[in-house]
């Protein structure tokens, strides 16, 4: 039994492990050709990749801090009207995808769209009216509008459980509010925006749907045109490496970020004392706080659903409503496997953790934890790696076929994201679940099997629902691993989406993106339930 169970933790960390693996050893492929590829990539395309890459980075990173911080601050700290509306509407632009968001923007504002239309016929004018949207500076907005929510959770949850007190005691010994908030309030939420911008920073290098539309060369683009268009796979699979490293010191610094959140927190009640509440805002200071928390939101989700809402609402009659349904299915499917998959497997794992899991254990719980960061471009190329080398060792291998003609390849690269997302889920069901349950069932015989049957499986039913929704979604709105991975005939609403946009036909994408934006808020809305719950 012990066998079979250090059996299957190994298959779960080969899960996860054979991508970035692949990706690492192909530098022992090294000869000349692969030294000829390397320098020619560094005298041409590399230098222009890291600095697209870093100027972005920079950019979205101010961004997201200064958004993310100031609204959490302003619902926190402040009472204004509209103020528990906004706790939960600045979580609205994480139900939108980025790339979704750049089809919207693109599709109102080119030099063709209804604005730009709307402007020559007002001023009389010709021409070019706005400057162009598909850029560097067009990315940056688009980024941070999105993933602004990532700073503001985090500094929101450190805001409501360590200011109020702490500021209460600088109230005490004289401090004026700003000086409260400057000194006391936004230092506390330091290492929770230094967290939120690591995330934020690791999904704008995982993009590659912005990034590909807006014509932007950045690490991921060339990644696949790297194996696309020139059909190398060894100057992929370096600039993979590349980005994991990149994607590797940023996920030290969320890690240490995190364990910087580790404060003393507050004993005893926190209503009795009247600063511990929001200081009540009126007037020109009420009004500025409301459109702080309003703009976000507007560029973030309100501006693209509404822009998308035009086309589809002004070509209803022409809708493709069969090939809809098609692609809805199989984005469907394939969420509800991999989101299967990925909680049965969060359960091994967190069970296997939750009885003191040995060395093996938590190194494998710790590796499928370490998934989500790793973008999507590195783990095609690091399982197309391996199929490629099997392929021209083996060429009647069926193993070929499994993986790239089948929706396993696919299922396995959406495991290898979003393993962690389930396993995180399940984890705080189980930290809320205490010891003396199991030790009381197994005084009254139960063995393992009757203990998660009987016991776990009922506490942590809303925990793997929760898990199974999360993997759900993002499965839905995966777009790189599905681009390439997908089996044939096998479309889903984001490709979909991405393949129309590309075309430019952007009124076509409408309906794709906006069933993307609808099944992304069911997350939204659970969490916003959560933290209210709270």
């Amino acid at each position: 039994m012990r066998r079979l169970h250090h059996a299957l933790l190994l298959a779960i960390g080969l899960v996860v492990v054979v991508p970035v693996g692949a990706v690492l050893t192909s530098w022992l492929q090294w000869d000349a050709a692969s030294a000829g590829i390397l320098r020619e990539m560094a005298a041409t395309v590399l230098p222009g990749y890291a600095a697209t890459s870093l100027g972005l980075c920079l950019a979205v990173a101010v961004g997201v801090a200064l958004v993310g911080t100031v609204t959490a601050a302003a619902v926190t700290l402040f009472e204004f009207p509209g103020r528990r509306f906004f706790e939960w509407a600045l979580l609205l632009p994480l139900a939108v995808p980025a790339y979704v968001v750049a089809y919207a923007y693109t599709d109102f504002l080119q030099f063709s769209g209804p604005m730009q239309g709307w402007l020559r016929a007002t001023l009389g004018a010709e021409g070019r009216m706005l400057p162009e949207v598909r850029n560097v500076q067009g990315a940056t907005v688009v980024f941070v509008v999105t993933l602004y929510p990532y700073v503001y959770l985090l500094a929101r949850a450190a805001l409501g459980e360590r200011a109020a007190h702490l500021m209460e005691a600088a109230r005490l010994l004289g401090a004026p509010l700003r000086q409260r908030i400057v000194r006391v309030a936004l230092p506390l939420a330091r290492p929770a925006v230094a967290a939120g911008v690591a995330l934020a920073l690791m999904e704008t290098l995982a993009d590659f749907g912005v990034a590909s539309y807006f014509g932007i060369q950045t690490f991921t683009t060339g990644i696949y045109k790297a194996w696309l268009s020139m059909d190398n796979r060894v100057a992929a699979a370096q600039l993979a490496t590349t980005l994991l490293a990149v994607v590797a010191v940023l996920l030290a610094l969320e890690h240490r970020a995190q364990r910087r959140l580790r404060f003393a927190q507050a004993r005893g009640a926190r209503a009795g004392s009247a600063e511990a509440q929001p200081a009540r805002l009126a007037g020109r200071p009420a009004a500025l706080a409301i459109a702080l928390c309003t703009v976000p939101v507007l560029l973030g989700f309100v501006l693209p659903v509404l822009f998308m809402l035009r086309p589809l609402l002004g070509d209803s009659t022409e809708l493709d409503w069969g090939r809809f349904a098609q692609w809805a299915g199989n984005s469907v499917r394939l969420g509800v496997l991999s989101a299967a998959l990925a909680v049965v497997l969060a359960l091994v794992l967190a069970a296997a953790l939750r009885r003191g899991g040995d060395v093996l254990t938590r190194g494998v719980v710790r590796l499928a934890g370490l998934g989500y960061a790793i973008p999507g471009a590195v783990i095609v190329v690091g399982l197309l790696l391996p199929v490629g080398w099997l392929q021209q060792a083996a060429p009647q291998s069926p193993t070929v076929y499994w993986v790239t003609g089948t929706v396993l390849g696919v299922v396995w690269a959406y495991l290898v994201r979003f393993m962690s997302v389930a396993l995180q889920s399940v984890q705080s069901g189980y930290a809320r679940i205490p010891a003396s349950f199991d030790d009381t069932a197994r005084m009254l015989g139960a063995g393992r099997v009757g203990l998660l049957a009987r016991v776990h499986w009922p506490l942590l039913r809303r925990s793997t629902a929760a898990a199974a929704l999360l993997v759900f979604v993002d499965v839905m709105k995966e777009l790189p691993a599905t681009l390439l991975l997908r089996p044939f005939n096998t479309d889903t609403l984001a490709v979909v989406a991405y393949q129309l946009a590309r075309d430019e036909r952007l009124g076509e994408a409408a309906l794709p993106s906006l069933a993307l934006v609808l099944a992304g808020l069911l997350p939204v809305i659970l969490l916003s339930r959560t933290l209210r719950a709270r």
